[in-house]
């Protein structure tokens, strides 16, 4: 069972290298009190409990309502008859999933499930939602009092772009063009010499630039790991790396490295020294947003720093493809009716509630049934002549200014997708580092929003279209990648001990639904810097 254990983590994107013997032992008691099969434990609403074990939730425990615990239970039992009389789900091992209670009928609702507050809220103290109120009183309990400056920096594809026509060719530009950037923001820092081949044998030392790849179809292991070098340094050639000499690393294919090292045999790159990150840009910030695209909505209106945050920032999946309605095929609208009925309906009553200061911002997913399968993705046609300053959408990654604040989003799951990728080393003796943070800062150290490659499998990565879309090119204030693993809000230091740090907010919100039941939002007030905010992790 603790192979199969094993097996079914990396499936479903989990990473084992932390404290793996305790976590399998909590897992297997799981299974074996509550007849479960280790693929049932990460499928429907286990998944749920799953993510609480690993995370070391502290309400986490081993029971479910609505479980049976014998395993030959009949399928005609009153059990059985109750779930199907409420809509409940059957797991593939025969077991249902628990009764879920109304959301107007629970007494946890917008509950705070974790907090960073370091300003004192005074000038608006938050009073607990009324349940008997409205449904969406948590996102009208707060008028904004000022509009802000919006900019939006959009170099993403745009709506009705032809997609699906990448070539290899594409493909292989857009990783040379990546290691090339790398190379040229390491040699410009002054830390590192120029850098040579990789795969030439070399008894002194050397300094190379790579992308990590794996030598054969599978997961990562330390034996496996390859540099593919730049076309233009070893024509695109690639050399086992041997990482035995370094006390602590975290990789992942398709992140680009710089390597000190030495190869003497001419096959195998000994590595004395990895570089992951790249100094953080700083003057030439402005310019790689690429300022011919940026669109600019009331500029004039900007101040210093946002006093009080006035914008609904909203991340699909809004119609999602893999609602049980849509997969089966039962909704009597098409997809464009139901988002425009069900989704852009209720925002235009929202914007209009809150009065014209309010902004909502809305990303795609490539989840979204009535929108392009592609990514990176264009922005949703929303076609709101009425209300364009107020309802704005954003390609998929996206980037933005509100008030001079810099907030990248993207909700392709990378985080999740490099997690289960990843292999990592710690330092023995040296502090744990925290994983949350660790996938997060990978994004900000690759300035990429997607850095992972080959890409996951259902992520449709399209590299002839707008390649640049997938770049960050900056340390945002604010960076926000929903997932599916635990929730979070993190300040997170990007550079290294030879560079000047910057500070980066990110934020996982969760799910809004998790299955039939409630998930989770976020609810952030941010005064001009990380040490001034205000975040609530808010249950549903």
């Amino acid at each position: 069972m603790e192979e199969e254990i094993k097996s079914e983590f990396r499936k479903a994107g989990f990473n084992l290298d932390d404290d793996e013997e305790e976590i399998l032992n909590k897992c297997m008691a799981f299974c074996i009190n509550y007849s479960l099969s280790p693929s049932d434990l990460v499928s429907n609403w286990e998944v749920y409990y799953l993510n609480r074990i690993l995370n070391n939730d502290d309400d986490a425990k081993f029971s479910a309502p609505g479980t049976p615990t014998n395993h030959h239970e009949d399928l005609h039992s009153p059990a059985r008859e109750a779930m199907s009389l409420t809509n409940g789900n059957i797991l593939s091992s025969g077991k249902p999933t628990e009764l879920v209670t109304p959301f107007s009928k629970r007494t946890d609702r917008f509950s705070v499930k974790f907090s960073i507050n370091t300003v004192p809220d005074t000038e608006n103290e938050k009073q607990a939602p009324d349940h008997e109120s409205d449904e969406d009183d948590v996102i009208r309990k707060v008028k904004p009092c000022k509009r802000c400056s919006l900019v939006v920096h959009g170099s993403g594809p745009k709506p009705g772009c032809r997609f699906m026509h990448d070539r290899t060719e594409d493909r292989m530009n857009v990783i040379e063009n990546r290691i090339r950037k790398h190379t040229r923001a390491l040699v410009a820092s002054g830390l590192y010499g120029e850098p040579t081949d990789p795969t030439i044998a070399s008894q002194r030392s050397i300094f190379a630039v790579g992308m990590i790849c794996c030598d054969a179809e599978g997961r990562l292991n330390d034996k496996s790991v390859m540099l593919q070098g730049s076309v233009e340094h070893s024509g695109g050639e690639c050399v086992r790396l041997d990482l035995q000499r370094l006390s602590h690393f975290s990789i992942f294919p398709g992140q680009v490295v710089g390597i000190e090292g030495h190869n003497p045999s001419g096959h195998c790159l000994v590595a004395s020294k990895l570089v992951d990150s790249i100094p953080p840009s700083s003057v030439a910030d402005d310019e790689d947003l690429n300022p011919a695209k940026k669109l600019a909505i009331d500029k004039s209106q900007s101040i210093d720093i946002p006093s009080k945050e006035t914008e609904l920032s909203m991340l699909g999946p809004f119609v999602d493809s893999e609602h049980p309605n849509i997969k089966k095929g039962t909704v009597d609208k098409t997809f464009d009716e139901i988002f425009h009925n069900d989704i852009l309906s209720k925002l235009q009553d929202y914007a209009e509630c809150m009065g014209s200061a309010a902004r909502v911002l809305l990303v795609p997913s490539i989840r979204d049934a009535n929108h392009d399968f592609v990514f990176p993705q264009p922005e949703l046609d929303i076609n709101l002549p009425d209300l364009k300053s107020q309802i704005i959408s954003l390609t998929n990654p996206g980037i933005f200014e509100a008030n001079e604040v810099k907030v990248g989003c993207c909700s392709v799951d990378i985080l999740k997708q490099v997690s289960g990728e990843e292999i990592s080393r710690t330092a023995p003796g040296g502090q744990p580092i925290d994983r949350l943070s660790r996938l997060a800062n990978h994004i900000l150290s690759q300035q990429s929003f997607y850095p992972l490659y080959p890409p996951a499998e259902g992520v449709p990565l399209d590299f002839s279209l707008a390649p640049e879309a997938l770049q960050l090119p900056l340390v945002p204030e604010l960076l926000i990648l929903p997932s599916d693993i635990k929730y979070f809000v993190k300040v997170l230091n990007v550079g290294s001990e030879e560079t000047t740090c910057k500070k980066c907010i990110a934020v996982n919100p969760g799910r809004l639904a998790k299955g039939e039941g409630g998930g989770t939002f976020v609810e952030l007030d941010y005064r001009g810097g990380s040490d001034k905010i205000n975040a609530s992790v808010i249950g549903i």
